[in-house]
């Protein structure tokens, strides 16, 4: 999938988005790299990430602040540390981390500011390890929301979805080629100051550097 000339990246500061954000600069221009403060557990860890990420390339970061609508939705990664699951990543103990809609909300805020900013499309890092578990990730669900922004927007933005049939491994390969340095991404759902280790995404985010066959730079607080 090739980006538009002009694209407004969704930057979490995680794994996933920090290599569509290398991705997409490579591609072409990016106007902006747009970053939610949802009051989630990791939020400050993320969005530090994230910040360093788009200063390294040079891309305008934006914080959007969303922690009002954060009050009325339910999940574990609204609750603190402890409501975070420990088990291995699955269907059961993985939907309590849901963010209800949590995609729809960015994308439907990320498509106003990307149309402002004259770009012709929106970049998104779902990828196929959370179709089972995240509704909002699922090509069914990009889908009908890139028909919906498309035809609600003057300029037609696309939602471009570079990753949406691939493991996080081989994200983690990709992100290798583009030279993306991963000790400035975050995962933790527990929001530590270092990786926990023992929640799911710490150890889906071990596992990605196992199926890419490379080092894996984090700190975890256990192995």
């Amino acid at each position: 999938m090739t980006a538009p000339q002009t694209v407004a990246v969704l930057l979490s500061g995680g794994l996933d988005s920090t290599v569509a954000l290398h991705w997409a600069a490579r591609q072409g221009r990016v106007a902006c790299a747009l970053s939610f403060d949802y009051a989630s557990n990791h939020a400050q860890q993320e969005l530090a990430c994230a910040r360093w990420q788009a200063d390294s390339l040079g891309i305008p970061h934006r914080v959007i602040d969303i922690t009002a609508i954060s009050r009325h939705l339910d999940s574990a990664l609204l609750r603190g540390a402890d409501a975070v699951p420990t088990e291995n990543y699955g269907t059961d103990n993985m939907k309590q981390t849901v963010v209800p809609f949590r995609n729809g909300i960015f994308l439907a805020i990320a498509a106003g500011i990307a149309e402002s900013d004259g770009c012709g499309g929106i970049v998104i890092a779902a990828h196929s390890g959370d179709h089972s578990i995240y509704p909002d990730c699922r090509e069914t669900f990009m889908s009908a929301m890139s028909s919906a922004i498309r035809e609600g927007t003057y300029a037609h933005l696309e939602i471009l979805r570079p990753f949406i049939d691939s493991t996080k491994g081989e994200i983690v390969r990709i992100g290798q080629q583009l030279g993306v340095d991963f000790a400035h991404t975050y995962s933790c759902y527990r929001g530590k100051e270092r990786h926990c280790g023992i929640c799911a995404t710490c150890r889906e985010r071990r596992e990605a550097f196992a199926d890419a066959h490379t080092d894996d730079p984090t700190v975890y607080e256990q192995q």
